[in-house]
């Protein structure tokens, strides 16, 4: 962890691109209740394939405009071309956006090929291609590993080539467990890597939603955590309870061992995170007017 000590802790806040007016409505509450944690950044996420390319771009302008902060668009290169991942860089760029999240995706149902960029290192590389030094890359990375990984090894050879391509810094997979992470820190910095690779936190609300998110991505669930959730059923005061307390103590843990900072899934939704930030003391700052920002 030596080399995370080095980065100061910055907080950040994931969001989706909103589908509805009852969404959007939900979106706008979420922004103001984190906007007292003064985040580093927010990010908004890139649906496969790119099917919500215009609503993520939308939502990053939209929040960025009401907020002040800075916004860091998804991109992911899966089932996309150069020529229309250049289209979006340049419009990111004429926005003022200034920060990436560089992904590979996935590939959507029923899509067969797989695009002209089949690699989130090979997607850094052209943005830096295209774009030099103008956005600040955040890539992934897998404390327990990728789901379609090889092997630990491959795992970690994939992260370098995306650091070598031109990534600034890594948002990682949720986990719930901190020895997973400090062990990948520690692999990276045995490889010379030297990027801050900031936790993502997942708060814990809906175990049957849990539980499918982390199926499908292959993060662990420790088996104390499921059968205590297992057993509050529809409790779900005293699960959500529980689920602030297990993932405030993952955070205390990571940020005395020197973790640069925490990136919160929010799912568009602020009482979850703010829970888990009240049990850490974190302070806060006073909202910002409107006409202050």
């Amino acid at each position: 962890m030596e080399t995370q000590r080095r980065f100061p802790q910055e907080f950040s806040f994931e969001f989706f691109p909103p589908k509805t007016p009852e969404g959007e409505a939900r979106l706008r509450e979420a922004r103001e209740a984190l906007l007292p944690l003064r985040p580093a950044f927010f990010s908004v996420t890139y649906g496969a394939g790119g099917s919500t390319r215009e609503r993520t771009y939308e939502t990053v302008l939209a929040l960025r405009e009401a907020t002040g902060v800075e916004v860091a668009p998804h991109l992911s290169c899966i089932g996309s071309t150069r020529t229309a991942i250049r289209e979006l860089l340049e419009r990111y760029r004429a926005a003022g956006v200034r920060r990436i999240v560089a992904l590979r995706g996935d590939l959507p149902s029923g899509m067969v090929e797989p695009g002209e960029l089949r690699y989130a290192n090979e997607l850094v590389a052209f943005i830096r291609e295209t774009t030099g030094r103008h956005f600040h890359i955040e890539v992934a990375a897998y404390p327990e590993f990728h789901p379609q990984a090889t092997g630990a090894r491959a795992d970690l050879e994939h992260f370098r080539r995306k650091v070598e391509a031109g990534a600034d810094s890594a948002i990682t997979q949720y986990f719930y467990n901190a020895d997973a992470y400090f062990r990948f820190v520690d692999d990276c910095e045995a490889m010379g890597l030297e990027i801050p690779i900031v936790p993502g936190i997942m708060p814990i609300t809906n175990y049957a939603q849990l539980a499918r998110f982390s199926d499908a991505c292959g993060a662990e669930i420790p088996r104390w955590i499921r059968k205590r959730l297992e057993d509050y059923g529809d409790d779900l005061a005293s699960l959500r309870a529980f689920g602030a307390d297990v993932v405030a103590e993952l955070c205390a843990r990571l940020l005395e061992a020197g973790a640069p900072g925490l990136h919160f899934y929010t799912l568009n939704r602020a009482e979850p995170v703010l829970a888990i930030w009240e049990r850490l003391g974190l302070p806060r700052a006073a909202a910002p007017t409107a006409a202050g920002r």
